[in-house]
């Protein structure tokens, strides 16, 4: 897992910024724009499932199938009904018609979320490094395609259908890494009380999901709205550079999350210490990288975006902090 996401985060960059670079600010803006206000929508799709059905898988194996079916159908209405409130929504923007668009084509995506309820099986059997090479064959064909279009210098439309592509091609490798697993199909299969049950689980963590969404992006579709394309792909090439780092806190939490939890059950006071010493870790570490970005913001834009990006760097040396 980790290396999945180190290698992600490093081909994300190379790529991306690849991307950037040929696309310009304004049709960078546009592209990013219509990735956030999908987000946006798209965290409702997931209904909150994730943990709660790897719960229940940990805790009661033997009803895999009726877990898997009735959460794979619940995702799929979620998608349908997240891609019928985002089709509404888009009537009260000032978005042009191409823009429209490329959202709707995003969003087309969002039904093939429904087959992450394969990473839940293999997380409850501890078997995440079939979900990473999933992911990395996900990855190898996003990049490549998206290379591909820089160099026969491709109109932005192509770069949106990659987009899609990128949901197709994970939900069908997720779907083959189960067939692998020979232990039969879970599509047949939908509970109702099994589904009522996992919704009244869920709905606080999809609140959670929509908080943490409208924090991660919001910022994106205000920009657009206020200030246009140009500055939107500006910010977007800097909080790229921000967020770069984000996923080593993420796996250090992971990694340390049983720990803290066992402490938790036998000593409140060796808890209190543990948890500390995670925050404070957390800190010194957003600070050693907030503290030289800030002084280099200008220079390492220049260096990997070009002179055309130039005033993200103001951008980089304030949103960097947001990780302390």
């Amino acid at each position: 897992m980790f290396s999945e996401q180190v290698v992600r985060i490093v081909a994300g960059l190379l790529v991306g910024i690849y991307v950037a670079r040929y696309l310009g600010p304004d049709q960078f803006g546009i592209y990013s724009y219509a990735i956030a206000v999908v987000a946006l929508f798209g965290v409702v799709a997931k209904l909150g499932l994730d943990n709660v059905v790897v719960r229940d898988l940990v805790s009661n194996p033997e009803k895999r199938d009726i877990y898997l079916g009735t959460a794979f159908w619940l995702k799929t209405i979620g998608a349908l009904f997240s891609f019928s409130v985002l089709a509404i929504a888009l009537q009260f923007t000032n978005n042009d018609a191409t823009t429209t668009l490329y959202i709707f084509i995003i969003a087309s995506g969002l039904i093939f979320q429904s087959f992450d309820v394969v990473d839940f099986y293999f997380q409850s059997r501890v078997l995440s490094k079939f979900v990473s090479l999933s992911k990395l064959f996900q990855l190898f064909l996003s990049s490549v395609l998206k290379l591909y279009f820089v160099f026969i210098q491709a109109d932005l439309f192509w770069f949106v259908l990659v987009s899609l592509l990128d949901q197709i091609s994970l939900a069908i490798s997720l779907a083959f890494a189960y067939w692998r697993q020979r232990v039969g199909a879970f599509f047949g299969y939908f509970d109702a009380e099994t589904a009522k049950v996992m919704l009244k689980n869920s709905w606080p963590l999809v609140l959670t999901g929509v908080a943490i969404i409208l924090y991660m992006r919001i910022d994106q579709i205000i920009i657009k709205e206020i200030l246009g394309e140009r500055e939107v792909g500006l910010y977007a090439a800097a909080i790229r550079l921000s967020e770069a780092w984000y996923f080593v806190p993420v796996i250090i939490c992971n990694s340390l999350f049983p720990a803290i939890l066992n402490a938790r059950k036998t000593d409140l006071k060796l808890y209190k210490k543990r948890l500390q010493k995670l925050y404070s870790v957390m800190f010194y570490f957003a600070v050693c990288v907030a503290l030289p970005v800030t002084f280099m913001a200008d220079g390492i834009v220049g260096v990997l975006y070009g002179a055309d990006y130039q005033d993200a760097g103001t951008v980089l040396s304030i949103h960097i902090w947001a990780g302390v």
